[in-house]
Parts: C-alpha cells; sequence; structure tokens
C-alpha cells in the first residue's frame, strides 16, 4: 500500500514530482496513469496541468474540477527520485 502524498511540484509535460508522508520523493507521468478525456481532460492544458495540489484530507493530489488519483496508484506508477 502506498503512502499520503504530502507535496507535489509539476516538473513538466505530464510529469509531477511527488513527496510522500514518509519524505521519500517519486516521479510520475500523469499521462501513463489516466486517459486524457472526461474528468481528466482539463490536463491537456499545460496552465491547468500545473494547478495540481495537495489534497491533505485525502492523501492524494487534485485538480481544481475535484480530478484526483489514487495515492496507492500514484506510488506504483511512479519510480524514486535519485537523492542528490
Amino acid at each position: 500500500m502506498g503512502k499520503d502524498v504530502i507535496g507535489v511540484e509539476p516538473i513538466g509535460d505530464y510529469r509531477l514530482a511527488l513527496v510522500s508522508e514518509d519524505g521519500e520523493r517519486r516521479e510520475v507521468d500523469v499521462s501513463t496513469i489516466v486517459t486524457l478525456d472526461g474528468v481528466f481532460e482539463p490536463l491537456r492544458d499545460p496552465s491547468y496541468f500545473r494547478r495540481v495540489r495537495v489534497d491533505p484530507d485525502a492523501g492524494t493530489i487534485v485538480w481544481p474540477n475535484g480530478a484526483d488519483i489514487c495515492p496507492d496508484v500514484l506510488h506504483e506508477r511512479s519510480q524514486p527520485i535519485a537523492k542528490h
């Protein structure tokens, strides 16, 4: 089971840097998780995509229209970001 997301930063195209509650940083490409239609269609607009934020009550990321992605899926489909 994944951990709650406590931080998010858009890093290009459909990629996000995520920070989980245990401090782990991971990178995910949202376009490999969801189809960009329906509730996710607004994400096609780069400026809208960058409006992503963390919903602390849900423990995951969300966009202004309410679109969100399960934190477990984010963890499973993401890769650790190497520490420098």
